[in-house]
């Protein structure tokens, strides 16, 4: 069934869902982290045991997911692990380490910008105009979200790799839907199997997963107004995996099957206003009055987008 005869409300739900879960994941890993967790450690672990859930799954589920890709479809699949999955991890621990954490939230999230140029401009598809306001409204918000004024520091090669990792989270949804969405196209399982499995062996040969074991034994507490609690920090590792990871990637590509990447991408610039309030309620972080803004200057940016549905041809711009 092609793109436009779906149901948009279901990719909606699904992006909403995942960006949520995306959110609150900002916060649950900060827990084996301040265990002594080192990021590179946490990505692989990370990254391997998503795999492995995935690969659970298409046994119980669909066990077509483990036909092997060939064709365009695997160099897609290919792709869409170094850079759609690992290149999105990698590229963004680098510039939170290089830069303030705000403006590695705005770089990441020009994503949407890039997948909407793509799409107008090089694959030459007509996109509905309200389109550009929406990914504007919603930059301003996260700007006010990050605050990006305070400390403002950049660093040329934070600069480059902030620049990368848009380029990664759109490569994402752009070859994502590439291969869920034509008709015919691969499952979501059968993408996610492949692409992560790819990713995670690539992830293992520079830093191995088995690394994080002693960590993930420890005790921790759980941080912010939950700091009179303790947990061993496995624990915080199981949300991290299957909410945290799996569940938000998998959603992200069933969403595709309902609505382009063009939308599903600025309806995800939810995912840093979710971590915001997050940490507002779990870090007792204070919100000022200018990231109070941003939060509804990005939600009025999404609604902009959702009212961005198929149009008319009148509507539409012509090819370029």
């Amino acid at each position: 069934m092609p793109v436009s005869s779906r149901p948009a409300v279901i990719g909606y739900a699904l992006v909403v869902t995942a960006a949520v879960t995306f959110g609150v994941n900002a916060g649950v890993s900060r827990i084996p982290v301040q265990a002594g967790l080192p990021i590179d450690t946490y990505t692989t672990f990370r990254l391997t045991c998503a795999a492995l859930t995935f690969i659970a799954l298409a046994l119980v589920f669909d066990r077509s997911a483990f036909r092997v890709p060939r064709g365009r479809a695997a160099v897609l699949m290919a792709a869409l692990a170094i850079v759609g999955v690992l290149g999105v991890q990698a590229a963004y621990n680098v510039t939170i380490n290089r830069l303030p954490l705000g403006i590695a939230l705005l770089l990441e999230y020009l994503a949407p910008a890039l997948v909407v140029l793509w799409v107008r401009f090089v694959r030459r598809e007509p996109v509905h105009p309200r389109l550009y306001p929406a990914i504007a409204v919603s930059l301003v918000g996260l700007a006010l979200v990050g605050q990006v004024w305070d400390g403002l520091t950049i660093e040329t090669v934070g600069l480059l790799v902030g620049l990368l990792s848009a380029v990664c989270l759109a490569s994402y949804f752009l070859i994502g839907e590439a291969l869920t969405a034509a008709e015919g196209g691969s499952s979501p399982l059968h993408v996610v199997v492949w692409s992560f499995g790819l990713a995670a062996v690539v992830s293992n040969l520079y830093e191995p997963a088995w690394n994080a074991i002693d960590v993930l034994g420890e005790e921790s507490t759980l941080l912010g107004r939950l700091d009179h609690l303790t947990a061993p920090v496995w624990v915080a590792m199981i949300y991290i995996v299957l909410l945290g990871t799996v569940t938000p990637f998998f959603l992200y590509l069933a969403a595709m099957q309902y609505i382009p990447s063009t939308r599903a991408s600025v309806v995800a610039m939810l995912e840093p206003v979710v971590a915001l309030v997050t940490g507002w309620l779990w870090y007792a972080e204070v919100l000022s009055l200018a990231q109070s803004i941003g939060v509804f200057v990005v939600l009025t940016g999404v609604v902009v987008a959702q009212t961005a549905r198929l149009a008319s041809p009148q509507e539409l711009p012509p090819p370029t």
